[in-house]
């Protein structure tokens, strides 16, 4: 038997502890905010103590613990591989009326396990876990090296988590090539969209409301503002890498984005969005309102850039000589978009593997949502999602199939042990 059907076998022999992991996972509260993720990360500890591989806290701000870990292969030098999930979970909803149980119960029913944050992402970062765990255990027929980063943030954009360690050590936490387990509908992600984030506040003259002849106001203005913003953002052509541009075009692409994301996705997963997230102004309702703020939520497909939208924008704001119109980048909460190449080695080590374990071969798609990717690719290092379907993930009674996590486990396991079979990561096999 080869060392890689070895490495299946001990996985399949080793699946009820893998969902043991993933229940006392679950059941370690990690919401952010508020955000800490120490009891959740001293249960992957435990996990890999047992097993007899050291691991470390990161520390970035209290309370809010990275869980690192890395091995050398002992069969030669080699690319390194980081194998990155996060710890902390969306927050808890106010009213948790509708849960049938505890949020955080764990509890497997209809083969599927309960609790808040099992889909994004603590099934996904326990595989991570084990595929590590199992690849230690066999380090010696390995060329190269691997990284672990479980990660403390993501939720609130990763600046205390993985951006932290990236610019802390970028070869250390950074590797050649970056897997996550991120819930991805079983396609394989290798970009995602940026966001540009603004504040906008229009001001006009006010009046009693009968005399909307001295102005028509704010909030009509802004309105009237708003809609050319939105109609003239979303025409914008955006101008991807060729490769790009066609992959995105193949009818096949395109029904696979539905499939994973829902119905009509593939007809905006390429185009600028523009959402308005929030509106307010007025003062009482027989007023002529002086003053409109909004909240605006532009994503930004491969080849569109914030500055060329803001050029849009700002062509607009001259149409309305009669009002005094602000607009302010949300720096914290705006990227550009990221991307990685649909010729990496490791993508077809995946796609392979993942027929290997069970599943149909994974279409290869472009994220909506951000993800800790982005950090990586925004250094220069190739990073790809596969994972778990996404129903119900962030929702009431949020779960997650364990079949699935077992199969995501074992994907990214397998995938990892055949880029490290050969120096250049292409499998000999």
């Amino acid at each position: 038997m080869s060392a890689k059907s070895l490495l299946l076998q001990a996985l399949e022999f080793d699946e009820e502890s893998q969902i043991r992991l993933l229940q006392l996972f679950v059941q370690a509260a990690s919401p952010n905010p508020p955000g800490s993720t120490m009891e959740a990360a001293k249960v992957l500890r435990q996990y890999l103590s047992n097993r007899g591989i050291p691991s470390d806290i990161v520390e970035a701000q209290p309370g809010l613990h990275n869980v690192v870990s890395e091995f050398e292969g002992g069969a030669g030098s080699g690319p390194r591989v980081v194998l990155n999930g996060h710890i902390d979970v969306f927050p808890v909803p106010e009213n948790t009326n509708g849960w049938t149980g505890d949020l955080w119960s764990g509890d497997i029913k209809d083969g599927r396990i309960h609790g808040r944050g099992v889909v994004d992402m603590k099934s996904g970062t326990a595989s991570l876990v084990i595929a590590y765990a199992a690849l230690y255990a066999r380090r010696e027929s390995i060329c190269g090296s691997v990284a672990l980063c479980a990660v403390a943030d993501e939720e609130t954009g990763g600046r205390w988590g993985t951006n932290f360690l990236i610019k802390q050590s970028r070869d250390q936490w950074g590797g050649d090539v970056m897997l996550s387990a991120e819930p991805s509908g079983h396609t394989i992600r290798f970009s995602e969209k940026g966001t540009l984030r603004l504040s906008g506040s229009v001001t006009t003259k006010g009046a009693l409301g009968a005399y909307l002849n001295l102005s028509k106001g704010a909030i009509r203005t802004a309105t009237s503002f708003l809609a050319e913003v939105v109609e003239a953002v979303e025409s914008i052509e955006p101008t991807p890498p060729s490769e790009i541009g066609r992959h995105m075009k193949n009818p096949e692409t395109l029904a696979a984005v539905d499939r994973a994301m829902g119905p009509g996705t593939s007809t905006v997963v390429a185009r600028p969005t523009v959402n308005i997230g929030t509106i307010k102004g007025g003062l009482k309702v027989n007023m002529i309102p002086e003053n409109c703020k909004f909240e605006l939520d532009i994503r930004l497909p491969i080849g569109l850039v914030a500055d060329q939208v803001m050029t849009v924008i700002d062509s607009v704001i001259p149409n309305y000589p009669e009002a005094t119109i602000e607009l302010k980048k949300q720096e914290a909460a705006s990227n550009p978009s990221s991307l990685s190449s649909i010729d990496h080695p490791m993508l077809e080590h995946l796609m392979r593997n993942v027929e290997l374990v069970g599943g149909s071969r994974p279409a290869i798609i472009p994220s909506m949502g951000a993800t800790d990717c982005k950090h990586y690719r925004y250094a220069g290092v190739p990073a790809y999602v596969y994972g778990c379907s996404p129903f119900s993930m962030a929702t009431t009674n949020e779960s997650a199939s364990v079949d699935e996590f077992l199969h995501v486990t074992k994907a990214h396991a397998l995938a990892t042990w055949d880029f490290l079979q050969k120096k250049n990561g292409i499998s000999q096999a």
